[in-house]
């Protein structure tokens, strides 16, 4: 159901395949900002109030609660947009307060997550991390089981300029059983692995 859903969403037209990308990245940098997630785990330092301070996870509706400070909403913020929100509240009681937010654990928020569903070792939702190849992403899930037909696996795309989601061919196959680098694509935040099974 969900592999018809997605196809129905995907515009057609597009170019069906990705560029190759090194197993390897030539130059490592950082990402986009880490956006909070619910579920992730946040550790809270106020700097000489420590009793002000917490490890907290964030809850499935968004918030977090602290001492001083409860039910303030954490998702879609990035730590030092939260860390100020906190600062704010936590200047009504204290003076000039330094707050410092740490992801301990992260979740992230599903335009961030990697998701591979269908014939692979395990589905999973993958925190997507910087730089994130394919390779990495089989890796993480336990690459194909043994009914997979990799070569037809789908991924979809959010792309944000148009604002329609777009489908490319993958050749999974070749990338994890026979070891074709040029098979190997860069990911990006929110894209969906759809692996099929053979049909014998």
């Amino acid at each position: 159901m969900a592999c018809v859903a997605l196809g129905g969403c995907a515009s057609s037209g597009n170019d069906p395949h990705l560029p190759s990308a090194n197993f390897v990245s030539t130059q490592e940098g950082p990402g986009e900002d880490y956006i909070i997630g619910p579920l992730d785990e946040l550790t809270i330092f106020v700097w000489r109030n420590p009793e002000l301070g917490a490890k907290v996870q964030v809850r499935p509706d968004g918030r977090i609660s602290t001492p001083l400070i409860s039910d303030m909403p954490a998702v879609g913020k990035t730590p030092s947009m939260l860390s100020e929100d906190i600062r704010l509240q936590l200047s009504q009681y204290i003076q000039d307060p330094l707050v410092s937010v740490i992801v301990n654990k992260f979740a992230g928020t599903f335009s961030q997550q990697v998701r591979v569903v269908g014939a692979s070792g395990k589905a999973a939702s993958l925190p997507y991390r910087a730089n994130m190849t394919l390779l990495d992403a089989m890796i993480a899930v336990g690459g194909l089981n043994e009914y997979a037909a990799g070569n037809r696996a789908k991924l979809i795309r959010f792309d944000r300029e148009s604002g329609h989601q777009k489908e490319f061919a993958l050749r999974l196959a070749d990338l994890v059983k026979k070891g074709d680098s040029r098979a190997n694509v860069m990911l990006m935040p929110g894209d969906v692995i759809i692996i099929p099974e053979s049909m014998f």
